[in-house]
């Protein structure tokens, strides 16, 4: 996925934008970016590092005094380098984007015969980043060249881009990914997670809407293009993907996994000894099953944080295996002879579930519970980049629906339907793959009442493929 943050101050802007940028770390795992502009000196100053086998603060630190200026933007990405800096008739611009583009080589091919040429190609492959300056560059001035982006991707695209006049905010015509606006005594800042603001004493001002284009200056904001009615924020924001502490429309990520976990507690017959959330994503979901229950919450598993922080999770899948393995430590004495129940947000290949369930029954669990904060993923993400780096048939619903079925595409609207045969059937063979005393998702209906937005305004597509560009 990734984060940006950016700032436009009546003061320097470094500070802001080194800590800001790095409260996004848990959103990429690939490359991070800042860049910023200076009057006085009339340029623009960038930076970009590989982020794959280090931290942001650790490789930027020793970068910062090379930056200046009043306003900056920053990047934690796990798409190709940015920010790219640009110089064309709509003038001097750097960006930064929070993007995932399903047609990307189409309009590659269109701008390549339009003779346009890409500079930044990062493998061999496209930039992304570069390919949306191009088609923003098409438009008469930035209003323009934006829509031209909404207009012609499928996917989502979010963007900040700053200038010699401030930074301009765009959201996705959807709404997929947010933005949200914060203020203080003397500027503004402007970020993917309202974690990062309050610290940095900034308070929530706006959250952009879909579509919404805004100028951000250090007097003030500017509305550039009025938000659409039609939105679809990703789901899984609030499952896995947020912070605990961050808001999106208004909507906090630690109160929707406490609400999807008190509704299941409530509601579920099984008898347990305590609940555990895996940490990070799985904690608040399991407070709340605790409240809901009304049975004693326990750490049974605990995350060894001072070398394996949540933020650090490499690109490779066989090394996110060995970190998923090495950071969380199960605990003998909170486990043996005990009726566990776990809470966690979500079941993609099954690799890690199935090593801890393994671990838990070696150290002495009598009986392993497991609740997932959201249904069964069905369907890979092409919206956000989400299981984007997955087929379909990585993920391990569908590699049961294949073996259930003889085809991977089989009856999909049965299965994601909570209470059908064939719904029952796949969250059976889950449990049983897994060896689980018992397994239950969260439904559909339960995750969007926590989230509090009507289902319309909702991306759901990974749980029932409902989709459109």
């Amino acid at each position: 996925m990734g984060g940006f943050f950016g700032t436009v101050s009546k003061k320097g802007c470094v500070t802001d934008l080194f800590y800001g940028t790095d409260y996004h770390s848990h959103l990429g795992t690939r490359r991070c970016g800042l860049a910023t502009f200076d009057k006085q000196q009339d340029k623009f100053i960038r930076s970009i590092h590989n982020l794959e086998n280090a931290y942001f603060r650790s490789i930027f630190e020793s970068d910062l005094d090379k930056f200046s200026g009043n306003s900056g933007i920053g990047i934690i990405s796990d798409t190709d380098p940015q920010p790219i800096i640009f110089n064309s008739h709509l003038g001097r611009f750097a960006i930064v984007t929070v993007a995932h583009i399903c047609n990307l080589q189409s309009i590659a091919n269109r701008l390549l015969t339009d003779n346009h040429h890409f500079a930044e190609l990062s493998s061999g492959n496209i930039n992304q980043t570069e390919l949306i300056a191009l088609l923003i560059t098409e438009g008469k001035d930035f209003v323009d060249g934006i829509t031209n982006v909404f207009n012609q991707i499928e996917g989502s695209c979010s963007m900040l881009i700053l200038t010699e006049n401030g930074i301009i905010a765009a959201r996705d015509k959807l709404g997929r990914t947010p933005i949200i606006i914060g203020k203080k005594e003397d500027g503004y800042a402007v970020c993917s997670e309202s974690t990062s603001l309050p610290n940095l004493d900034y308070e929530i001002e706006a959250y952009i809407g879909p579509g919404e284009i805004v100028h951000i200056s250090e007097d003030g904001l500017r509305q550039l293009k009025a938000p659409s009615e039609d939105m679809q924020i990703c789901s899984f924001l609030w499952v896995y993907y947020g912070f605990p502490t961050s808001n999106y429309e208004g909507v906090n990520v630690e109160e929707v996994r406490f609400k999807i976990g008190m509704k299941m507690g409530q509601s579920d017959e099984n008898e347990v000894d305590c609940v555990c959330g895996i940490p990070d994503s799985g904690t608040g979901m399991a407070l709340g099953y605790a409240e809901g229950k009304g049975v004693p919450y326990h750490r049974a598993i605990a995350k060894y944080t001072p070398t394996w922080p949540r933020s650090f999770t490499p690109s490779r899948q066989e090394l996110r295996n060995l970190v998923a393995k090495m950071k969380l430590i199960p605990n003998r004495s909170m486990l043996n002879d005990k009726r566990m129940l776990f809470c966690d947000d979500s079941i993609v290949r099954g690799t890690q579930l199935r090593d801890n369930v393994s671990e838990f029954f070696n150290y002495g669990a009598k009986e392993v519970h497991v609740r997932i904060a959201c249904p069964p993923l069905i369907y890979g993400c092409k919206y956000i980049g989400f299981t984007s780096s997955k087929s379909d048939m990585e993920l391990i619903s569908r590699r049961i629906i294949q073996d259930l079925e003889g085809s991977p595409d089989s009856n999909l609207d049965k299965y994601a339907t909570t209470g059908t045969p064939e719904y029952e059937r796949l969250v059976e063979e889950i449990r049983q793959r897994f060896g689980l005393t018992s397994l239950k998702f969260t439904k559909i209906e339960d995750l969007i009442d926590a989230i509090g937005l009507p289902k319309c305004k909702v991306c759901t597509h990974c749980f029932d493929g409902s989709s459109r560009f």
